[in-house]
C-alpha cells in the first residue's frame, strides 16, 4: 500500500493497552493525546494484524501505554508471530521486562526498546513518579540476554536529564544497547505551551558532534534516521537520532501506520483528526473486505505533518 505522496506503508505500531504502571510526566501515550479504556482482545488484534500482512505490512511494534501490565501480552505477541515475520519488536519502560522476557521471545518477539530516559534514581522517580530505576536496568540486562539486541529510549529533557549525556553513551557501551535519542514531539497547537518550551531540546547539536566523530553513519529506511557508529572508551557504541519536530525528511520517510489501544488506525503520529475506526465495524460484524477498505482509507489519509521545512 502506498499513500498519496508515494510512501510505502510497510509497518504497524499497534497499542495494546493505555494502562502504565509509571506516570512519566511528559508522556505523549503514542501521540493520541486521549486515555482509551475499550482495548482490542487478542482475537481483534490478531484479526487487524493478518489483514494488514494481507495488504503487505509484514512488521508490527506493540507499545501502550505499558504493554506488558496486559496478563494476556504474552498470546497477543504468540498470535502476531506467524503474520508479521519481518520483524515483532515492543517498546517497553522496562520495569516487567526481567519477568516477561523469555517468554515473549519463546513466544516470537525479536527485540525491545526501553524507555531509560535517566541513570539518577533521584532524576527518574521525579520523570516516572516511582523509584523502579534498579527493576529497568535489570531487565535491560536480561533483555541483552535474551534477545541481543535492545534499544534505549531516551527523552531529551532540557534542564532535566540533557546533562547526561555521556553516562548514556557508557552505559549503552557497556550493555551493547543501541542508545536512541529522541527530541521531545507535539503537535504545532501545542509548541508555545509553557511546558514544550521548558523542556524542549533539539538533539541536532548531538547529531552534528556525532558526525565528525562516527567511523560510519548508516540510515535506517524508517524516517531516515541515522544510527553513527563510534569508539567509546574503547567500546563500540551506537546511536541514533530520532527529530520529528519540523522535520519533512523525518515525515517524507515515515512508512509506519499506527492503530490505537481503542481500534482506530492513526494516520500520523501528531494528528487525532483523521482517524479511520475499525473495531466499531468490526464488533458489528463487518467483513475482511470492508475492513481492508478502511484500511486503504487511512492510508490515503496519510500525509507529511512537517512540508517543506528543514530542522
Amino acid at each position: 500500500m502506498q499513500d498519496r505522496f508515494g510512501r510505502e506503508v510497510k509497518s504497524i505500531r499497534v497499542s495494546i493497552t493505555e494502562r502504565c504502571n509509571l506516570s512519566c510526566f511528559y508522556c505523549h501515550r503514542e501521540g493520541e493525546w486521549h486515555r482509551h479504556h475499550n482495548e482490542m482482545t487478542p482475537d481483534e488484534i490478531e484479526r487487524i494484524l493478518r489483514i494488514a500482512s494481507e495488504l503487505g505490512i509484514k512488521k508490527v511494534k506493540f507499545t501502550g501505554g505499558e504493554p506488558m501490565v496486559r496478563e494476556d501480552v504474552v498470546e497477543i505477541v504468540r498470535r502476531a508471530a506467524p503474520l508479521m515475520p519481518r520483524d515483532i519488536s515492543m517498546t517497553t519502560n522496562g520495569t516487567l521486562l526481567k519477568k516477561y522476557a523469555a517468554e515473549l521471545k519463546d513466544a516470537g518477539l525479536m527485540r525491545v526498546n526501553v524507555s531509560l530516559d535517566t541513570l539518577d534514581p533521584a532524576k527518574y522517580r521525579r520523570i516516572t513518579g516511582l523509584a523502579l530505576l534498579d527493576d529497568v536496568i535489570d531487565g535491560i540486562y536480561e533483555a541483552m540476554e535474551v534477545f541481543g539486541v535492545v534499544k534505549l529510549n531516551y527523552v531529551l529533557l532540557r534542564g532535566l536529564n540533557d546533562d547526561e549525556l555521556d553516562s548514556m553513551l557508557r552505559f549503552s557501551a557497556d550493555t551493547g544497547a543501541i542508545l536512541q535519542i529522541i527530541e521531545l514531539e507535539a503537535p504545532v497547537e501545542k509548541e508555545h505551551t509553557e511546558f514544550f518550551r521548558k523542556y524542549h531540546l533539539s538533539p541536532k547539536y548531538i547529531e552534528e558532534h556525532l558526525e565528525s566523530v562516527a567511523e560510519r553513519v548508516i540510515y535506517n529506511e524508517l524516517h531516515r534516521r541515522k544510527r553513527f557508529i563510534f569508539n567509546f572508551g574503547g567500546k563500540r557504541a551506537e546511536v541514533e537520532i530520532v527529530r520529528p519536530m519540523h522535520n519533512s525528511e523525518f515525515c517524507m520517510n515515515c512508512t509506519r501506520i499506527r492503530l490505537t489501544s481503542d481500534g482506530k488506525l492513526k494516520p500520523c503520529l501528531l494528528r487525532n483528526d483523521n482517524l479511520v475506526d475499525l473495531l466499531t465495524p468490526m464488533r458489528a460484524g463487518a467483513s475482511d473486505d470492508t475492513l481492508k477498505e478502511l484500511f486503504k482509507e487511512a492510508v490515503l489519509r496519510r500525509e507529511p505533518y512537517w512540508k517543506n521545512t528543514k530542522k
